[in-house]
């Protein structure tokens, strides 16, 4: 159905008395409709206005609510405790993806893990600070961890006294200490988050070499079941 589109025009004179005397046709003067037009726009009009035209928000309207399909920045994500289990032979998860979402605003960071003794979990423990230490803020790394009558101290020794050094030269602060009753696993982190992981730092199955795919990035290699928890200490 057409509409036809008449601008709102009104007719008039004034007498010899001053007097405003309006003018209407004879089959109008008692329409409603012809004394008070109203204005109708197509809808192909109004459709065309909208696409023309961005709708500026007013002052005193409430701010749009951010829902599950929009994007969400990390900075602006809520972040929650969490609790799951990692099954044998998983692959996806690494110490970036378990971690970094709860590095905002740290400064220190502490590692409590009784298993970083020999050459592939102290090669753990060197990946771990290089996710860690990609967060800007990063002024602190304190390790708390022990070792056993089978442990090479003097390789241990070494490969940390060569961690901490490189670390040294990006201003970050290694510090070792040696605790011969841990028994448990815990990673401190002074904005308040906590998170254990069953197995600590070596949650990976061995790769089946050190040139197959998996062996550097650790998202790819297979892991061990544990459990990872995730929450806030204080």
């Amino acid at each position: 159905m057409a509409y036809s589109i008449f601008a709102n025009i009104n007719l008039s004179y004034f007498n010899h008395a001053d007097k405003e005397v309006e003018v209407h046709f004879p089959e109008s003067k008692d329409a409603d409709a012809s004394l008070h037009p109203t204005r109708i726009e197509l809808d192909e009009k109004k459709e065309n206005k909208n696409v023309e035209s961005d709708p500026v928000q007013p002052e005193n309207e409430s701010p749009r609510l951010v829902t599950k399909e929009d994007p969400v920045s990390e900075d602006e994500e809520e972040l929650l405790e969490k609790h799951y289990k990692i099954n044998y032979n998983d692959k996806g998860y690494s110490y970036e993806s378990i971690i970094s979402p709860y590095l905002k605003g740290a400064k220190s960071i502490t590692i409590e893990d009784p298993y970083i003794r020999v050459k592939h979990q102290i090669s753990n423990f060197v990946s771990f600070c290089e996710t860690i230490i990609k967060h800007p803020g990063i002024q602190t790394i304190k390790l708390i961890t022990k070792f056993d009558a089978d442990t090479d101290i003097e390789m241990l020794l070494e490969k940390l006294d060569q961690l901490k050094q490189s670390l040294l030269d990006i201003d970050i602060d290694l510090t070792v200490e040696m605790n011969e009753n841990l028994h448990d696993r815990e990673i401190r982190i002074d904005n308040g988050w906590a998170i254990k992981i069953g197995k600590g730092l070596d949650f990976y199955q061995r790769p089946d070499g050190w040139f197959t795919i998996g062996s550097n990035d650790l998202s790819l290699r297979p892991c061990l079941e544990t459990s990872v928890d995730i929450y806030q200490s204080k």
